[in-house]
């Protein structure tokens, strides 16, 4: 009895362990706070539970049975499964893996954005003054935060906010601002039809987070395109440039005889008269002294500008690159379709994508000793593409002897070093005869003596030598291309129009800090257009032709089984 007694004893005092556990984990959760009474009793509890188990086990052969095997293989599987889990939440918090099978990549940063954030110089915050909070906006700004730490961005409604608001000058909903700093800025304002847009997110935060601003000079004064917004202007190309932090100005070589100092870049877009003489050398000198020009010329137009192009090996071919591959995306022969481009920054991220230049002239390129070129723009080769020599006949067509057959160069860009600048740094005290100690030199005796010795070898010239740190070696840059039509309104923001002028300005403007211009994304239209009878076709196969031939292979199974 006494045996009997002590084993239910022992019994009833493991249990003890479940309640010390239960003690633990309520004053953990209750208190929050994981201390040394908290532990104490947990692991308590859990001790004399294990002690419980290996003792029970030990009396009954628990674990010799057969469904206790079972029922511990079924428990460290639950346990694997779980552990499993949990591994893959942990990893999930810690690493963030996402796939965007889109074709245009729509979900996914272009590369320029995801550089530009990555080195942030400061924290930036983006300011969203709207109640409703769209889920492409927001997919959008997570897609930035995600590239850096320093990326923030927060929803406010203005009513319940007012000072904010009012901080900012929010005037309606809707209003998208950009913060770093002391600096406020402007991105846009969206609304049902218009979306938060990546190009003007990535564009005011460069201007936001740059410290330098560039210029940019569109000539005038030679029937080049309008700037301001007209029939075949280039307004849209121009806000572009403000948008990346350029500052745009016109300028008139004829009423001032050089290029001003500030000018980063030099655009001739599409002139229709030739450059007066004195104006070709101010852009000749303004290259030579390491300035960066951007010429856009267009056929049946002579701007008198060989001189200069020769310099750099290329020039203006008089015929008329036609392409005859654009008629099936809507486009005539005379508008040739670019999918080819050369290796170069300002065409790296372009892959295959389309580019089209209505009414353009092939270049000529050749090798020019210390000029460097980069071909940007080629046409498919023949016979999609040639040269047309004959610009008067309706029917265009090759004439060998006469035309040239593709691929044609429609632009390129050409690099050339400028001779180093020696900056003449004189001595602080040109002495080429020694002069008396201040001591032994008489003060009543101010002239030279009268046959002076002459100077020893070291001493040092009197005139200005440069030092190798007073020369500076410059680079000038030249891109060229035979269209100014791509750049026009309504032009610029097709396909990869506005890309080729932006890049090339941003190249030449040699800031390599700059991200280049980021491609539009738009979804493809993949809608099928049917005619009537096609249309029919479809009903009755689907809904009729294919319903009986599953019966009949139905009814054909049925008769070889009975």
């Amino acid at each position: 009895m006494k045996i009997v007694a002590k084993k239910k004893l022992w019994k009833y005092l493991f249990w003890l362990g479940p309640f010390l556990i239960a003690v633990g984990l309520t004053v953990g959760l209750v208190s929050e706070q994981w201390g040394l009474i908290t532990l104490a009793f947990l692991i308590t509890g859990i001790v004399i539970s294990g002690l419980g188990i290996i003792w029970q086990s030990y009396q009954t052969n628990w674990w010799k049975r057969r469904s206790t095997q079972a029922g511990t293989n079924a428990l460290v599987a639950t346990l694997a499964v779980l552990a499993i889990l949990g591994l893959i939440n942990f990893l999930g918090t810690r690493y963030h893996l996402r796939a965007d099978l889109t074709e245009t990549q729509l979900f996914t940063l272009a590369p320029q954005s995801r550089e530009l954030v990555k080195v942030l110089p400061q924290p930036v915050k983006v300011w969203v003054f709207d109640i409703n909070q769209n889920p492409q906006d927001r997919e959008l700004l997570e897609n930035y935060q995600r590239q850096s730490s320093k990326f923030k961005y927060e929803y406010i409604d203005p009513q319940t906010r007012p000072g904010l608001a009012e901080k900012f000058g929010v005037k309606d909903y809707g209003e998208v601002y950009l913060e770093s700093g002391d600096k406020r800025q402007l991105v846009q304002t969206v609304n049902q039809n218009e979306r938060l847009s990546e190009i003007r997110l990535t564009s005011r935060l460069q201007q936001l987070t740059s410290s330098t601003t560039a210029k940019v000079y569109l000539l005038q004064g030679h029937g080049e395109r309008q700037l301001s917004p007209g029939k075949d202007a280039i307004s849209q190309a121009v806000q572009g440039l403000g948008n990346k932090n350029f500052t745009t100005s016109p300028l008139n070589l004829g009423e001032t005889s050089k290029v001003p100092e500030d000018a980063a870049v030099v655009i001739v877009a599409g002139p229709k008269r030739g450059l007066f003489e004195g104006e070709v050398k101010a852009l000749q000198e303004y290259l030579n002294r390491g300035g960066n020009l951007l010429l856009m010329i267009d056929p049946n137009t002579d701007p008198k500008l060989n001189s200069l192009l020769q310099e750099w090996g290329v020039r203006l071919d008089n015929r008329l690159a036609v392409d005859v591959s654009g008629g099936n995306v809507g486009l005539g022969p005379a508008t040739p379709l670019v999918t080819e481009y050369g290796q170069h920054p300002i065409t790296k991220d372009f892959d295959n994508g389309n580019s089209f230049y209505p009414i353009a002239r092939p270049l000529e390129i050749t090798s020019v000793p210390g000029v460097q070129a980069t071909p940007l723009l080629r046409t498919k080769p023949y016979p999609s593409s040639w040269a047309e020599s004959d610009l008067q006949s309706e029917k265009l067509e090759f004439n060998e002897g006469k035309d040239l057959k593709g691929p044609l160069t429609l632009g390129v860009a050409l690099t050339r070093k400028q001779p180093p600048k020696s900056v003449s740094t004189p001595q602080a005290s040109p002495t080429p005869l020694p002069l008396p100690s201040p001591t032994t030199q008489s003060k009543t005796s101010p002239t030279p003596p009268a046959s002076p010795a002459p100077p020893a070898p070291s001493a040092p010239s009197a005139s200005p030598t440069p030092t190798p740190s007073s020369q500076t070696a410059t680079e000038s840059r030249l891109v060229v291309l035979g269209n100014s039509d791509f750049a026009t309104d309504g032009l610029f923001q097709q396909q990869l129009n506005g890309d080729v002028f932006l890049n090339s300005v941003t190249w030449l403007s040699q800031q390599d800090q700059q991200p280049l211009s980021i491609r539009p994304k738009e979804p493809k239209n993949r809608r099928i257009t049917l005619t009537t009878t096609q249309g029919n076709l479809l009903i009755l196969s689907s809904l009729l032709l294919l319903p009986l031939i599953g019966f009949a292979i139905a009814i054909i199974i049925w008769w070889k089984r009975r």
